[in-house]
């Protein structure tokens, strides 16, 4: 339990340290304002952290914005090795998390049929 515990707060505060590096200090013009740092998972022996970013935007912007952060992941990396006193500091991997277009369209999709139905019932 207490490993856990503290693998969370490695997750939040290497979490918290990509979100600001990304956002203000990497100067990469493929990664742009809509980039979002959504979860961050570190395996246990602290070599490897999977970063979920969602990217908001057309498909190529998407993969120019992945191109861009598998580019800068040494400069993060190295960010992260100065900012989060960790023995070891994790190679960054970075994964496109879809789950919030997901939602969006989802959502359009529940708005949609309830226009409709709404329609229906004033229309009978």
């Amino acid at each position: 339990m207490k490993n856990n515990n503290r693998i969370s707060r490695i997750n939040d505060e290497i979490m918290k340290e990509l979100s600001q590096i990304i956002r203000f200090e990497v100067k990469d013009p493929r990664i742009n304002a809509m980039t979002s740092v959504i979860r961050v998972d570190t395996t246990a022996d602290l070599k490897y952290c999977k970063v979920f970013v969602s990217v908001l935007g057309q498909e190529e912007e998407k993969q120019n914005v992945m191109k861009g952060l598998k580019n800068a992941s040494g400069f993060i990396r190295h960010l992260i090795a100065e900012r989060v006193n960790l023995r070891f500091t994790p190679e960054l991997q970075f994964k496109l998390d879809e789950t919030t277009e997901y939602a969006i369209h989802m959502n359009q999709l529940m708005e949609q049929v309830a226009k409709e139905r709404e329609a229906r019932e004033t229309g009978e």
